[in-house]
């Protein structure tokens, strides 16, 4: 006590801030004033004995450089130097000074050792919203989580309190934690990482809150948990608890069963009974990706030396365009064209290893190119009979017994849908189909008559003066015979088809009225869905992946997306596109990537990625 009084007449703010440096002469002792509060003796003069202020005078001074102890030096002790001055008339006295010396050792012991004492952080007191016991301790009323919970506790408890959310690492610095109760509060969020670091946790309790949610893998580096406790909470039951419900089914914690609140169809269900085959937690949806400065028409696709490739049909510039992808920048880039006049088809065919391309054109013919590899360029090599394709309006390719065909679909009034056969040197005129019905569209499809017969090769023309005429492949004579038509149908542009399942649909396209989805009946195809379509002249079926789409332009509004519900056996609405005027819709896999290829009459052809989302993540 006497050392503390010592110090604290010195300088009271050092027990407080140890580092701080001690000013030289704070303050000027006598003799008498040493030996009253230190009880050694002290040498004096008789001199100085009657002299009010007279002796030695010994200063606690820091210093930042070392000196050699000598009677004229200070005292050097744990960082501290004492200095030794002596009076004119005390320098007579010789080794007076000496016991002084021994003094001041004694004294700056104790005063290091005080003063490194103080250096010892303070252990964390008790919030004041908690009460605390050697091993537990209880908050309430608190407005959010104290930081400074004694770091020893095993047992924590929260109750009535105000705060509704929870932020990460909320305990951090409680590693002896093992029982953490945080109920009957008004908790409506936790973050993933607020029981970060708590890896003696055995008992956790989120018990009678305002849960809807909990983040994923909130749990995870709890390696020591064995119960938890999740009752009385407000669970939707949707894809952010999918991880939820899968946790569940690994775990070694004991889990109190706990129950849905929404959505309505799992209210009140028990949520430990789920599996993840209850969720549908993926969805899909066409970002807008690349834009494309001109308009189109036709748009194919096609692989070639083990590349992917796409060519665009450009009515107003005349060209066919041929894209590559570029693997470094991610994106289409020029590989090729064909100039021609008024090109409104570019339709690839690679017959073994050689690529030949029909380019049929409004003016100046069609013809046939050959990609010369040696040259790495397109050469001419046949023109289309004039006669026949006066008007050409689309083109399609199929292969039949190994044979490859195209066939031209002719809208003018004078012109024949022709059906032409590559024999080994070039194309020739098979077979002419429907004369003088300006025929819109040709699709080539297989479908069965019956379900005890194999699927043959069927042909549907559209024609704006009919309905659609569907054409089957004899194969005795080697030829499209057996024309039926779609009944009610009138006024039908275009028919794309496609498969679910092994059912046959097709999506037949109206400007005016309602565009249809049918599906094949074994001996006639049967109406299954309308779509409204004003406007409309490409109602494109695709599928990307398992999900089969329907895409349905229009010249007057937004362009509809579908997907197929596979419950309903039905489209249903998906998105909506601004693509103007658009007259094709293609899908390009490249690289693992899907893209959607929409040209426009009008505007800027466009390039959508189909993206896969994942809710639950």
């Amino acid at each position: 006590m006497q050392v503390r009084s010592l110090l604290e007449q010195l300088d009271p703010s050092h027990l407080a801030a140890p580092h701080r440096s001690l000013p030289r002469a704070v303050h000027r002792w006598s003799e008498e004033q040493l030996t009253n509060q230190l009880q050694v003796p002290v040498l004096k003069s008789r001199e100085t004995e009657a002299e009010e202020k007279g002796g030695l005078l010994c200063d606690l001074v820091l210093k930042q450089d070392n000196h050699h102890l000598n009677s004229r030096s200070p005292v050097h002790v744990w960082g501290y130097f004492f200095d030794c001055m002596e009076s004119e008339r005390s320098q007579r006295m010789g080794n007076a000074c000496n016991p002084l010396k021994r003094i001041a050792y004694c004294l700056c012991l104790l005063s290091a050792l005080l003063l490194t004492e103080g250096k010892k952080p303070a252990k964390p007191k008790c919030p004041a919203v908690c009460t605390c016991t050697k091993d537990n301790a209880l908050c309430e009323n608190a407005r959010s989580i104290p930081r400074t919970v004694p770091p020893d506790v095993i047992s924590l408890l929260f109750t009535s309190n105000s705060f509704d959310v929870i932020s990460d690492d909320a305990f951090i610095g409680l590693p002896h934690l093992e029982y953490l109760f945080i109920e009957n509060n008004n908790i409506k969020s936790i973050s993933r990482h607020t029981f970060r670091g708590l890896k003696s946790l055995i008992h956790l309790s989120l018990a009678n809150n305002n849960l809807q949610t909990l983040p994923k893998d909130i749990f995870k580096g709890l390696d020591s948990l064995t119960n938890v406790d999740l009752r009385g909470n407000s669970f939707n039951c949707d894809c952010k608890l999918k991880w939820l419900v899968e946790w569940l089914g690994h775990t070694n914690a004991t889990v109190e069963d706990i129950y849905c609140e929404g959505p309505p169809e799992y209210k009140k269900r028990k949520i430990n009974s789920l599996s993840s085959k209850d969720f549908d937690c993926i969805i899909t949806e066409f970002a807008k990706s690349q834009d494309l400065p001109f308009q189109s028409l036709s748009i194919d696709t096609f692989s070639y030396m083990n590349d992917e490739y796409v060519v665009i049909a450009q009515p107003f510039t005349g060209k066919c365009i041929f894209l590559e992808w570029d693997h470094v920048e991610k994106t289409f880039r020029n590989y090729d064209n064909i100039t021609g006049t008024s090109t409104v088809v570019c339709k690839p065919i690679v017959i073994e290893t050689q690529l030949y391309v029909i380019v049929a054109q409004l003016f100046g013919g069609s013809h046939i190119y050959k990609r010369d590899s040696f040259a790495n360029k397109f050469i001419k090599i046949q023109d289309i009979e004039i006669l026949k394709i006066r008007k050409p309006n689309d083109i399609e390719t199929f292969k039949i017994e190994n044979n490859w065909y195209f066939v031209v679909a002719d809208s003018s009034k004078a012109g024949f849908t022709t059906i032409y056969k590559w024999n080994g040197n070039g194309f020739y005129s098979h077979q002419s189909l429907h004369a003088w019905y300006r025929d819109t569209d040709v699709e080539y499809l297989e479908i069965a008559r019956t379900p005890q017969t194999l699927r043959t090769p069927h042909l549907i023309l559209s024609s704006s003066s009919q309905r659609p005429v569907i054409y089957q492949w004899n194969k005795a004579i080697q030829l499209f015979t057996n024309q039926t038509d779609i009944p009610n149908m009138e006024d039908v542009y275009a028919v794309k088809h496609f498969s679910v399942k092994g059912e046959v649909y097709i999506c037949l396209t109206r400007f005016i009225g309602d565009s249809k989805v049918m599906k094949w009946g074994g001996s006639s195809f049967q109406d299954i869905q309308r779509m409204p379509s004003r406007g409309s002249m490409v109602f494109q079926p695709l599928q990307i992946n398992n999900y089969q789409y329907a895409i349905l332009g229009s010249d007057y509004s937004f362009t509809q997306v579908y997907n197929w519900d596979a419950e309903k056996a039905k489209f249903v609405k998906f998105q909506e596109l601004n693509v103007q005027a658009p007259r094709s819709f293609t899908h390009v896999s490249i690289n693992k990537r899907n893209f959607l290829f929409a040209s426009s009459f009008k505007g800027n052809t466009q390039i959508y990625k189909h993206v896969i989302v994942d809710l639950s993540a």
